[in-house]
């Protein structure tokens, strides 16, 4: 049914559940594992000027982020695990990704982010919900806790 599967992560713990469950699937259906972390390029547009070594910075945390998928993975015996650290806006970067790598299947977490904070922040899960060719499973934070 899922020949692969993209796991978006941003290192925190509101990621944890989604990374569980897309191990578990790509086991599952024997499946390719897709870790992606991506550098909001954006950040650059906030600040007059934003120096590469901030992105540098930014660009090895995401590769620490997906090494430790790719730990976990591997200690789930996957054997196909791509980790890819990129730049740009976050949701159109993971629907770039999903297109081009041909990704059956999305699975990320969700901050719970409620009332103001949502609609000034937005929310890169919504976005990839509304926008994915592909389906979509969310993993609320409280997958991660064990709740």
């Amino acid at each position: 049914m899922y020949g692969a599967v993209l796991v978006p992560t941003d290192g925190s713990a509101g990621t944890r559940g989604a990374v569980d469950h897309a191990i578990d699937l790509a086991t599952r259906y024997d499946a390719s594992l897709h870790v992606l972390y991506v550098v909001d390029a954006r950040i650059g547009l906030a600040r007059e000027s934003t120096p590469e070594d901030v992105f540098e910075e930014l660009e090895e945390q995401g590769q620490r982020a997906i090494d430790d998928v790719t730990s976990q993975a591997k200690a789930a015996d996957l054997e196909t695990i791509e980790g890819v650290v990129a730049r740009g806006d976050p949701h159109r970067a993971i629907l770039d990704y999903v297109s081009r790598e041909d990704i059956d299947l999305v699975v990320m977490g969700t901050h719970g982010r409620t009332g103001l904070d949502h609609y000034l922040l937005g929310s890169v899960t919504e976005k990839i919900v509304r926008l994915s060719d592909v389906p979509v499973l969310t993993v609320p934070l409280a997958a991660a806790r064990g709740s």
